[in-house]
């Protein structure tokens, strides 16, 4: 195909128009002389069209391209540029036929823009400016429409109207919806009839059936296939197809209904309330919210005695006991239960939303406790009742149809005393001992009630037994008074106030009057005044006092109380005389202290006296603990030497002490035991040597003390064991010296002991002794 274009250039010259015509001008052009002239464009095209899809063997013929520069001589050569130029699209250089050379997709690409030009094939001088021209594919129906999604849900509540929209779909065409009706599309269903209906144009989906046929309880779920056709449906269009879930969703629409019309149950009179006695159920076709219920007791005689509730997990309705329940004397109760949606919808209400059911409620006789009259009792005695006296009753029954006797008892765990007890036949609570309203007010006892037939069945009821006071106890002062006057005093002049306090409890209050003793009264140095408001004055009768004369005053007061019978009491003030200041501030007394006089309290002096104590106790632990540290053990060495120690700190008796040391004491250790076991032994027994000493411990004797042991075992007159007589101290009466060496002048000098001779027969031997030479004795 070929196309002319013709168009105006004001700046367009005669040389160029000549160009473009072939060379050939007039004599205006060539004066150069500018002329307006319409001119004709070179190119005979400008845009060319394109079927896509083809399917033939060969090239696809486009077009020719025309030049006026092309004479036909063959020195025209025709050159293709732009996009798919050389590989999509091919140009015959030599005459300009354009072709394509395989097949094209519009939905692909729609067009492609070339460009041309034309040279001299000799010369390579451009004939013809390069012009841009297109290439447009022409459609055909080649794609099928599609939906958005391949499958849809939808949902629409059951029992609409028809026409009601469910939802919507949209396919879409790739083809040219410019172009013809390749993507003119039209929707229509083509399984769901006669349910639902889509509009060919919108694709929206709606019910086709009234309320009465879209029945969820009936059928809930529904499958519905859409078609959208393009080429606006004719024939020949291509189809595409998706599917439709719909679901109806439920509305209220349908009440409960019991699944039976009569319940029966039974329970024992002993459940106690709120226990449960039986389940009824109802059901409902619909789902959810608005298959929940709710029951009530709307008559029967059972309305006061049983409740009903539901069970919210299982929608069933639980019925329950409210009040106590006796078999005696109710057996059977019948109530009517109705149900009912909690939430109903007003398009559906009718006479029907709501069903009813009769129960049946059957009592179980059971075996009882004894059932007191009263929940607790409170009994009241006065508090001087004799013993045996009644205080009250209590009566309990076998509530059970037998009616079986009962007996009564304290309950000995509220009653430890033993202070009441009770009548077992009749129930009467009596003394079994005196009681004391100022001890006790109120006793708290519990008394059983069991029944002869059937010990297990017992029942307790608290008795509050509260004392009544009588007056049996006399006013006393309310503190131990004590107070002083001073020597310079006025008559008349107030020196305490004093109070009282009775035990009693009288219901009027208390009254109490004051008075002065009849033994205070004569030559009384005091008097009371009575205030009237339960206190009294103590006042001074006359206007000095002597502390040297007397310093101590006891001043009888006479307490009184108000009620009946009256009781009184004698109450003692003491009053000390003491020195007082100007302003009658108390300065001296005698040296018995005033509880109330000015000084240390009570709390300073045992404070003082603790820290006496802990100071004492400190001097004390210090000195202990200096003693220990000074003292020094006796014996440094290990030896023990104690067979040679000779104590001088006992000077003796001399010759005048008759009665010698027990020599054991300076005995090795080891043989204390055997010393204490002689030392129990009668003087006049003489003992063995086993009994001091073992034969492999004997001490070796030196030749001084066999000499003497020698003497003594010939004297008639020496004691009847061996002894150790000591001389340290000779006694008042003897003319020797102590013979200690402490106050010698060195032990080791050389003495004279034959001195010893002249102080008689005795001393003689031991002269010998001390003056006999070393070599006497090797």
């Amino acid at each position: 195909m070929q196309f002319v274009i013709f168009s105006w250039s004001s700046d367009m010259t005669h040389l160029d128009s000549q160009r473009l015509l072939g060379g050939e001008g007039n004599e205006a052009a060539i004066r150069g002389e500018k002329l307006l002239k319409r001119v004709r464009r070179g190119w005979m095209w400008n845009q060319f069209f394109l079927q896509e899809e083809y399917t033939g063997s060969d090239y696809q013929y486009i077009g020719k391209l025309q030049s006026d520069q092309d004479r036909g001589d063959g020195l025209v050569k025709y050159i293709l540029s732009g996009e798919g130029a050389g590989t999509i699209f091919v140009i015959d250089e030599n005459n300009g036929d354009l072709h394509a050379t395989r097949r094209l997709d519009r939905e692909e690409k729609a067009f492609y823009v070339l460009k041309a030009t034309v040279v001299n094939k000799r010369t390579g001088y451009k004939l013809e400016p390069e012009t841009e021209f297109t290439v447009k594919l022409h459609d055909i129906n080649d794609n099928e429409p599609h939906f958005s999604k391949e499958v849809y849900t939808g949902s629409v509540p059951e029992r609409s109207d028809i026409g009601t929209s469910v939802i919507q779909v949209t396919a879409t065409d790739a083809d040219d919806s410019m172009y013809g009706n390749s993507a003119k599309l039209v929707y229509s269903i083509s399984q769901g009839h006669p349910y639902f209906s889509v509009d060919p144009n919108t694709g929206v989906i709606r019910t086709a059936l009234g309320p009465g046929d879209m029945d969820r309880e009936q059928r809930e779920h529904y499958q519905v296939v859409i078609e959208a056709k393009d080429m606006a449906g004719q024939r020949g269009g291509l189809t595409g197809s998706t599917v439709v879930n719909i679901t109806l969703t439920d509305v209220n629409d349908n009440p409960p209904r019991f699944t039976q019309s009569i319940y029966q149950f039974r329970v024992p009179e002993s459940f106690k309330s709120g226990a449960p006695v039986g389940r009824i159920r109802a059901t409902d076709r619909d789902i959810g919210k608005n298959a929940e219920m709710y029951f009530t007791i709307v008559s029967g005689d059972g309305m006061d005695m049983f409740d009903i509730s539901t069970n919210k997990d299982t929608q069933e309705g639980v019925i329950t006991v409210s009040k106590p329940l006796d078999y005696e004397r109710k057996q059977s109760y019948t109530v009517e239960i109705q149900v009912q949606n909690t939430q109903v919808d007003p398009r559906f209400m009718s006479t029907g939303s709501k069903d009813m059911a009769t129960v049946r409620i059957s009592v179980e006789d059971v075996d009882e406790p004894p059932l007191f009259d009263k929940a607790s009792y409170l009994m009241e005695v006065k508090e001087d009742a004799a013993v045996g006296a009644a205080v009250g009753s209590v009566s309990a029954v076998d509530p059970d149809g037998t009616r079986s006797p009962v007996k009564y008892s304290i309950d000995r765990r509220t009653d430890m005393d033993r202070l009441f007890n009770v009548h077992p036949g009749n129930g009467s609570i009596f003394l079994l001992r005196s009681l004391d309203r100022e001890e006790t007010a109120w006793h708290n006892i519990s008394v059983i009630a069991t029944e002869f037939n059937n010990p297990r069945q017992s029942s307790h009821v608290p008795v509050y037994i509260r004392l009544l006071d009588i007056n049996d106890n006399a006013p006393t002062f309310a503190t131990v008074y004590e107070t002083f006057v001073c020597e310079k005093t006025k008559a008349g002049q107030r020196i305490q106030t004093v109070s009282a306090v009775d035990a009693d409890e009288p219901s009027t209050g208390h009254k109490f009057f004051f008075s002065l003793a009849p033994e205070g009264a004569y030559r009384s140095n005091f008097t009371v005044r009575d205030n009237g408001d339960n206190t009294a004055g103590i006042l001074t009768r006359r206007a000095s006092y002597s502390r040297l004369h007397q310093s101590v005053y006891l001043v009888p007061v006479v307490i009184t109380d108000g009620d009946y019978p009256m009781q009184s009491s004698t109450g003692t003030l003491t009053v000390r005389v003491c020195t007082c200041d100007r302003d009658g501030n108390m300065e001296l007394c005698n040296a018995e202290a005033l509880s109330s006089s000015p000084g240390l309290s009570t709390g300073a002096l045992i404070a003082i006296l603790l820290c006496a104590i802990i100071l004492l106790m400190i001097v004390v632990l210090f000195t202990a603990l200096k003693r220990q540290r000074k003292q020094e053990p006796l014996i440094i060495s290990k030896e023990d030497v104690r067979d040679n120690v000779v104590s001088y700190n006992d000077e003796g008796g001399g010759e005048e002490d008759t009665q010698a040391f027990d020599i054991g004491a300076l005995r090795h250790p080891d043989a204390a035991a055997v010393l204490e076991e002689s030392a129990k032994q009668r003087r006049d027994i003489i003992p063995t040597d086993t009994l001091l000493y073992s034969a492999h411990r004997r001490p070796a004797p030196s030749a001084s003390s066999l000499i003497i042991v020698l003497e003594n075992d010939c004297n008639p007159t020496a004691p009847p064991y061996d002894s150790l007589a000591t001389y340290a101290y000779e006694g008042a009466g003897s003319v020797a010296e102590s013979l200690s060496s402490l106050g010698s002048a060195s032990s080791e000098a050389e003495q004279d002991y034959h001195y010893l001779s002249d102080w008689g027969p005795r001393f003689r031997k031991l002269a010998d002794l001390y003056g006999a030479e070393d070599s006497d004795f090797s």
